[in-house]
């Protein structure tokens, strides 16, 4: 997966927006205020993106992909830096952005998540 796609796809999701807050230029996906992902530009010569993943099973996926690490200055329980070489097929790549979504989704208010919805 690209980076391009990997940006469409967080993009994609209801509610998601792109900002740019750091003094770098980091593409930062939000819903509801809160972060879902990142493009990182740590290192350039190797794509990556940064998302959220459930924490009791975080070091299991680490174990299985050796492309997946623990989040580039991010809390470690809790998020990932996935490298995009190619290693991990793009539709389990898609997957885990889906569930970095939900876990962010998830910890809205019922308020904002039926505002993002349009409900």
């Amino acid at each position: 997966m690209d980076l391009e796609v990997a940006r469409e796809y967080f993009l994609n999701k209801p509610g998601v927006i792109e900002e740019r807050p750091f003094r770098m230029p980091v593409p930062v996906f939000k819903v509801g205020g809160k972060m879902v992902g990142f493009i990182n530009i740590h290192e350039p010569e190797r794509s990556s993106i940064t998302i959220k993943y459930y924490k009791n099973r975080i070091d299991e996926l680490r174990f299985i992909f050796k492309e997946i690490k623990p989040g580039y200055h991010m809390n470690k329980d809790n998020w990932n830096t996935v490298y995009l070489d190619g290693s991990i097929p793009e539709d389990f790549i898609k997957e885990l952005i889906d569930i970095s979504y939900r876990l962010v989704f998830d910890s809205l208010t019922q308020k904002k998540q039926k505002e993002i919805l349009g409900e």
